[in-house]
């Protein structure tokens, strides 16, 4: 497949090639890379250029992830049912399990912004560099097919994959805060909404959490509960970090 994509300049190539090496796989196709890294801000501010955004290639690696994650989950948990593959989907495909590789792969490091998203520090928002990881996938799979999609899934997904397995995947992240938060200021954390992100069947939730009026973390979800976890989770490694 081919995607009309201006032509794409020295500097961007060679982030574009150190990005390759991180995550393992080599485009034959450097726009498609590019556009997979492309958030809309970017393609706004740009309207003559007719630059296209990472939606489209969103939506098909969210696609892509799912039946890897779920073939997969056929075939290495053999000895469980419907209901307890869903619950491992679930926590593999959340938002906390996605910023995690994301990061990891250094995702935001990347990506084209337009001014205003870069100056509120949009390469940190974790609806920016989630979606680029699906995006991402999803270019892989139009790029080479769905082997090295799977290929690059399996790798990036296998510690997580067996931390779900072993029951590690799904800890109560907010009651550890909540005890952290008593213990130590005698008043639990409070949660709150930042904002909601994407369309009505494909909500990003933004969640922060606070103790005592102060910021302890941030975390992102498909549903305020799990971007509620995500916050705790961030936040007691902030804490653990800092001797809290």
């Amino acid at each position: 497949m081919t995607m009309s994509c201006p032509k794409i300049d020295r500097e961007r190539l060679k982030n574009l090639k150190h990005l390759e090496r991180l995550i393992r796989y080599r485009f034959r196709n450097k726009a498609m890379l590019n556009q997979a890294l492309t958030h809309k801000s970017f393609a706004n501010e740009r309207p003559k250029s007719k630059i296209g955004d990472n939606e489209r290639l969103e939506f098909l690696g969210d696609s892509v992830l799912g039946i890897v994650i779920s073939r997969t989950l056929y075939d290495e948990c053999p000895g469980h049912d419907e209901g307890v593959l869903t619950r491992y989907k679930s926590q593999l495909v959340s938002g906390a399990m996605l910023a995690r590789i994301a990061k990891d792969l250094r995702i935001g490091n990347f990506l084209l912004l337009g001014k205003g998203e870069e100056a509120s520090g949009g390469r940190k928002h974790l609806s920016n560099i989630l979606c680029a990881l699906e995006a991402l996938i999803g270019a892989i799979y139009l790029d080479g097919g769905i082997k090295p999609a799977f290929k690059f899934i399996s790798r990036v997904f296998k510690l997580e994959l067996g931390l779900v397995k072993e029951g590690k995947g799904s800890r109560d992240y907010k009651s550890i805060l909540q005890q952290t938060a008593l213990k130590k200021h005698k008043t639990i954390p409070s949660y709150k909404i930042i904002s909601e992100i994407g369309p009505d069947h494909k909500k990003h939730f933004i969640v922060e959490v606070l103790i005592s009026g102060k910021r302890r973390g941030i975390g992102s979800g498909s549903n305020k509960k799990t971007a509620e976890q995500s916050a705790a989770k961030e936040a007691i490694g902030n804490i653990e970090s800092e001797g809290y």
